[in-house]
């Protein structure tokens, strides 16, 4: 890793079907070998199949204003955002080493790594589901995440957890 510069942020760009920046990456970490059309198929496919349960349980309609997609989209889409929100971890833990003495130290996430961390969360869950197609498994992840279960959810719990039961090291914040 280099010292003297940081490095630069790439550009995203929006996908295709809802011009949305943030599903784009999302699509983007569900590739696998560089079959970004499979990856399309994936994550357009569990959208419509959130946007049928959605219907269904009526989650959707309370996070109308939420969504950041440029067009007006699916309740599907509505609710993949309800669930990176859902997902997304306000505090980490961060090693510090002090003295010869290695500290778990709380810090607060920055936005785009909060986002980063929900989505790899997001699809690692998924793919340890028990559903036929990774489709399927996407689509009950994110409705899960949504509803605030899930192993995502989970993961993003035990995080805070442990940034709480760390807060007696703080002050070694940098």
């Amino acid at each position: 890793m280099s010292r003297r510069h940081r490095a630069e942020k790439r550009q995203v760009l929006p996908d295709p079907k809802f011009g949305d920046v943030v599903l784009s990456k999302f699509m983007n970490i569900v590739m696998i070998g560089g079959k970004k059309a499979v990856a399309e198929k994936i994550v357009y496919g569990a959208i419509e199949q959130l946007d049928k349960k959605a219907a269904n349980l009526n989650i959707a309609d309370e996070d109308r204003g939420d969504s950041e997609s440029g067009k007006a989209g699916s309740k599907g889409l509505s609710v993949f955002h309800r669930a990176l929100k859902k997902v997304r971890p306000q505090v980490e833990v961060r090693s510090r080493r002090v003295g010869g003495a290695t500290y778990q130290v709380p810090v607060e996430v920055r936005f785009d790594r909060g986002v980063a961390l929900a989505i790899r969360w997001i699809i690692e869950s998924a793919r340890k589901r028990s559903e036929t197609t990774m489709t399927e498994r996407l689509a009950g992840e994110l409705l899960d995440a949504a509803q605030e279960r899930g192993t995502a959810v989970k993961k993003r719990d035990d995080t805070h957890k442990m940034a709480e039961a760390n807060k007696a090291f703080a002050h070694f914040r940098w």
